[in-house]
């Protein structure tokens, strides 16, 4: 697969080798020499021209390619894979003859397609739990934090700072499952021949379908899959990538969203992501930061869904050539997006900033609203009327938003409520009514069950990664 322009420059190391086409062409030397040392396994007792001094010559040349040469090949020759074909067999002209025996360009294309899909699922999965863990921390430590809850960005009823970043984590912890069963669900193309039969290794095995079957599965077992696809056409099903993307593309609706949640957050003075001393965000707002650049980046990531499904609707019986171009761009494309969104998001979910008087102004502003049920029925409790005592709340509770909206005023219903001799028999209960801890629920206890329950344990398998700080280049 061809690199992904300015992308490339912003991603891990990892990932951008993991798509490189320095990666791509071991790997297919690689795979030439899967396929001898499994074909030669096979055809003991055939005798097929395959030796151990081929072998060994084909893995002393598996890293050192003349690059240039290759190029030069496949401008003549106007074809990749036999452009490293003939590149190959330059360097190894003992195992020249056996390069390749019985394959087909999608032999080394789409096998070298799946084991970048299954690597690149590994890189991201560690980034991916030590977001997770960064933002388990967050929640932890604002487990029983107040903080107004919003409905269609409408102040609603409490809920706490950790718990909000709970529902941040839910969908992380899906995207971890979705991930891991993505990759776990990838099989290996292994050999299948021109158009998936395998016609041309049962011929070089002489009609011997069980040395197929062997050849097949040694091959699969050495590039490191379970299993190979039992049928494919010329190519592995291209609902295979469509599969891979689709987990992509769900990681970035969930940073998506968190980023976006937390640039309203930073909108209303509550949080902020880490911002560098040195760091400049534009000439005219400075304080713009990471997080809408993880938006944008995640946006491209959604949009590239579309490619793979195109593709894969698109092709005609056992192929079409109009995938390649497409997936060389589409696939590498969202594995380094979401490597980068990754790397972002962990930047921002090790820095987070709280402003708790913030916050509490906020509360203190909407909370005597929020609290007229509360006093309502205290005042029945007092042995007072519901109904009146609804109607007064009323009356004082549009006096005291006509301030607000009117008059750029504070929110005084309390004062208002402490004024009236009507709600002279709870005054000394007012403070206990207005706490914001007695509106949160059981937040706190949710936020505690949930981390025990479903992300501590989900971690367990990627411990061993968590301690690696993200230093930024964008």
């Amino acid at each position: 697969m061809a690199g992904a322009g300015e992308l490339s420059s912003y991603a891990s190391e990892e990932m951008h080798y993991n798509f490189s086409d320095k990666k791509k062409f071991i790997t297919w030397r690689k795979l030439w020499i899967f396929l001898a040392k499994a074909e030669k396994a096979a055809a003991t007792a055939l005798g097929l021209p395959i030796t151990d001094a081929q072998i060994a010559e084909m893995e002393s040349h598996a890293e050192d390619i003349d690059f240039a040469m290759a190029a030069e090949e496949e401008r003549k020759l106007r074809h990749d894979v036999m452009a490293h074909v003939h590149t190959f067999a330059h360097c190894c002209p003992t195992a020249a003859p056996i390069i390749h025996l019985g394959a087909t360009s999608c032999y080394v294309g789409d096998n070298t397609d799946l084991i970048a899909l299954r690597d690149g699922f590994n890189i991201l999965l560690p980034k991916l739990a030590r977001v997770i863990d960064r933002l388990a921390n967050f929640a932890e430590e604002y487990a029983d934090l107040p903080t107004l809850g919003f409905t269609h960005f409408q102040p609603a009823q409490l809920t706490t700072v950790g718990k909000r970043a709970c529902l941040w984590l839910q969908d992380l912890v899906m995207d971890v499952r979705n991930l891991e069963r993505a990759r776990d669900d990838l099989r290996f193309r292994g050999v299948k021949g021109t158009t998936g039969t395998q016609a041309s290794f049962l011929q070089l095995f002489q009609g011997d379908h069980d040395k197929v079957e062997e050849l097949d599965k040694m091959v699969t077992e050495m590039a490191g899959f379970k299993k190979a696809y039992l049928v494919t056409g010329q190519t592995y099903s291209r609902k295979v990538d469509v599969d891979c993307l689709a987990t992509l593309t769900r990681l970035g609706a969930s940073v998506h969203k968190i980023c976006t949640d937390i640039c309203l957050l930073a909108n209303l003075k509550e949080i902020e992501e880490p911002f560098e001393k040195e760091q400049i965000g534009s000439s005219a707002m400075p304080y713009k930061m990471h997080a809408e650049r993880s938006c944008s980046l995640a946006r491209h990531l959604i949009a590239l869904m579309a490619d793979p499904l195109q593709t894969a609707s698109g092709q005609w019986l056992e192929r079409t050539l109009d995938d390649s171009a497409n997936r060389r761009i589409s696939l590498p494309e969202s594995f380094l997006t979401a490597d980068i969104i990754l790397s972002t998001l962990q930047n921002i979910t090790e820095g987070l900033v709280v402003y708790p008087k913030v916050i509490e102004r906020h509360i203190h502003h909407e909370l005597p609203f929020m609290a007229t049920e509360n006093n309502i029925m205290a005042i029945v409790k007092a042995g007072g009327n519901r109904q009146e005592c609804h109607e007064k709340i009323r009356v004082l509770s549009q006096e005291a938003a006509a301030v607000v909206k009117q008059e750029g005023g504070d929110n005084d219903l309390l004062v208002r409520i402490q004024r009236d001799p009507y709600f002279a028999p709870i005054l000394g209960q007012l403070d206990a009514l207005l706490d914001p801890k007695t509106f949160i629920g059981r937040a706190p206890q949710q936020v505690k069950t949930f981390l025990a329950e479903e992300v501590r344990p989900l971690l367990e398998p990627y411990k061993a990664n968590m301690d690696v700080k993200v230093e930024l280049v964008l």
